[in-house]
């Protein structure tokens, strides 16, 4: 199945997309696509109805985040062997763990606003895992039981603030809107083999990502098993797994995103997702900014 959510900003209803793209209202079904909604047997549930018995949404309507009530945003850096070759990094031992905030999600398609005294903004096409169920000591062998599915992420990373300032990694990654995540949810029983999607990302229509989560350090399984040794992780946490070569600031010289730049982006079975980068401190960025967090925090 694709789940999605769709809406305004702090008011998206969930749904689904059905085998011809056209998506069906799940609201007399499910609250949210959030949560216990994304256990085995909600998804179950889910999966044996008629999408064509389910009400038909207009065309056009904003897609929101794939996930909501988020809790937890856990990343994974460094997790391609030939992104580490272009940052002349080592291989880690381990997954590398750093969290964004999740003030920082938002539509597929939404603006990335670009934060006060930004000057390295860059872009990175992932893979993300949708926990389904509560996740505490499992093992390799039983991790992907605990994945509900996987979503296309945009982790939009500032550099400087990310490399340059004292501190870990947080603070370069936590921006507003510096994390769109969907179109959609797909479901896990849809994805084969997840350790063999084509991915990639453009901007201004000039390809700088082409990669496959084949030359992943850690594969999915193995993150989630590390990963709950650690912490519980819960139904609907989003973990974005690391980025294939090409991102900005790998290139010699680096290059960075400016206001008006446009990131497109894909990874097979997963969707697309479109971008522009607007300032923050212009009016359309501010407005856009405050419509957001006034709606999410009404929402909460």
């Amino acid at each position: 199945m694709r789940l999605l959510r769709y809406g305004a900003p702090g008011a998206e209803k969930p749904g689904l997309m059905d085998t011809q793209g056209r998506i069906r209202d799940l609201s007399g079904q499910v609250a949210d696509i959030a949560g216990n909604v994304l256990g085995p047997e909600s998804l179950a549930r889910l999966r044996a109805l008629d999408p064509q018995s389910l009400p038909l949404v207009p065309e056009g309507v904003r897609l929101g985040a794939c996930v909501g009530q988020v809790h937890n945003v856990v990343c994974i850096g460094l997790n391609y062997s030939d992104h580490a070759a272009e940052t002349n990094s080592p291989i880690p031992g381990q997954p590398i763990v750093f969290n964004k905030h999740t003030s920082a999600l938002s539509g597929p398609n939404d603006a990335v606003l670009r934060a006060p005294g930004s000057v390295k903004l860059d872009w990175e096409v992932e893979l993300g895992i949708v926990i389904g169920q509560p996740t505490w000591n499992v093992g390799q062998a039983d991790a992907l039981k605990h994945v509900a599915g996987y979503c296309l992420v945009n982790d939009v990373s500032e550099r400087a603030f990310q490399t340059e300032f004292e501190g870990q990694w947080t603070k370069g990654k936590s921006y507003p809107t510096h994390c769109p995540i969907g179109p959609w949810l797909l479901t896990r029983d849809e994805v084969p083999d997840v350790q063999n999607l084509a991915m990639w990302l453009d901007v201004n229509g000039q390809r700088r990502q082409t990669g496959n989560t084949r030359t992943m350090i850690f594969g999915v399984d193995v993150i989630v098993s590390y990963l709950s040794r650690f912490m519980a992780l819960m139904p609907g946490d989003v973990i974005p797994t690391g980025t294939p070569p090409g991102v900005g600031f790998g290139f010699k010289p680096p290059i960075f995103l400016n206001n008006g730049d446009v990131m497109t982006l894909g990874i097979e079975g997963l969707g697309e997702q479109r971008q522009e980068v607007v300032p923050y401190d212009d009016a359309a960025g501010q407005a856009w900014a405050a419509r957001v967090l006034n709606t999410r925090g009404e929402a909460a």
